[in-house]
């Protein structure tokens, strides 16, 4: 019998989810909105409904399928108690149980949650570019910065289950507001909205009225915008990607330095810019960081598919715990 997963990935605007099998293939996926109006168990029962018409339509019910659980990724997701915590971008307030939701609808061996960037990094090592490492970090570059770290083959999720909120430390004393109302965080500099504010600060700096991005609004501009003007030899474009790097890899020094990583894996739509991102972000983390560790630390691009990678990350949640699980049994 086959053994599949499903993978739910809950977004402030949209939760989209899937059936994945255990290389890491999608099998089959759909969405429904995020809805704004609050009540999560309503939310719950409607993402439930969505997910066995999903698995109804597919056929899957009538093949030799097992599902073996749901892994989900969620903003504020907490993998030790199984609830979402005051996630500032969901209409759901306060702490959501949302695994104890979930079991009063699914009858399976695993449910499991975590937040996006986690799941992300446990997707790189059940099914990407981190097979067979122990110790990486992962990166996720977009509306926020989000990472995942992999200590000893395990992730690392601190005393309360929130580590790793590198996006939050801060890279430039009384820069730039953040989100959460500090100042000065790494991701208001190295997230998607991260590069459209240097854009606008570096369009002002060099009275760059010839630039391909000049007449863009905030709000219309985008990441890929920048690059196609890179590609196009556009300076301010090339500056703007040069400076997200530089600052970028000043902040992965002091990871390498804290944690000594194998790789750090970069994910999400400003890492597919390609060289214009990589190579300031290498050349600044090897210079800032200690000499034991420079030219030790590879810089590489997440091999998770960018339009299914929150599902098969989600997903890898399941066979994780099912691994656990049957390593606690042989120990028994």
């Amino acid at each position: 019998m086959k053994q599949v997963a499903i993978g739910i990935d809950i977004g402030g605007t949209n939760s989209v989810f899937g059936i994945v099998d255990q290389d890491g293939n999608v099998i089959v996926k759909s969405s429904i909105d995020t809805p704004q109006h609050g009540d999560v168990e309503r939310y719950v029962a409607d993402l439930s409904k969505a997910i066995d018409q999903l698995i109804n339509e597919s056929k899957l019910s009538e093949d030799k399928v097992e599902i073996m659980g749901l892994g989900v990724g969620a903003p504020n997701g907490n993998y030790y108690t199984g609830s979402i915590e005051y996630a500032p971008n969901l209409s759901f307030k306060g702490v959501v149980p949302l695994v104890d939701l979930l079991k009063k609808h699914f009858d399976v061996p695993v449910i499991a949650l975590t937040n996006d960037a986690n799941a992300a990094a446990i997707g790189e090592m059940v099914y990407g570019g981190a097979k067979g490492m122990k110790n990486f970090v992962m990166i996720t570059l977009g509306t926020g910065l989000g990472s995942g770290i992999v200590v000893n083959g395990d992730l690392v999720y601190g005393a309360d289950g929130f580590a790793g909120e590198v996006g939050h430390t801060t890279i430039i004393h009384g820069g730039r507001v953040c989100g959460c109302g500090k100042r000065g965080h790494l991701e208001t500099y190295c997230s998607a909205p991260g590069i459209k504010r240097t854009v606008f600060e570096l369009l002002a700096e060099y009275n760059g009225g010839n630039s391909a991005l000049a007449d863009k609004s905030y709000n219309e501009m985008t990441s890929k915008m920048v690059f196609d003007a890179a590609e196009a030899g556009d300076e301010i474009a090339i500056k703007a990607f040069a400076k997200t790097g530089e600052i970028l890899g000043r902040a992965m020094a002091d990871t390498v330095n804290h944690l000594s990583p194998e790789a750090i894996f970069l994910f999400g739509g400003p890492a597919a810019a390609g060289d214009y991102i990589f190579k300031p972000t290498k050349e600044a983390m090897e210079a800032n960081c200690l000499p034991i560790f420079q030219n030790k630390v590879k810089i590489l691009p997440s091999k998770l598919k960018s339009g299914s990678a929150a599902i098969v990350g989600a997903s890898a949640l399941v066979w994780k715990e099912l691994e656990k699980k049957s390593v606690e049994n042989v120990v028994e």
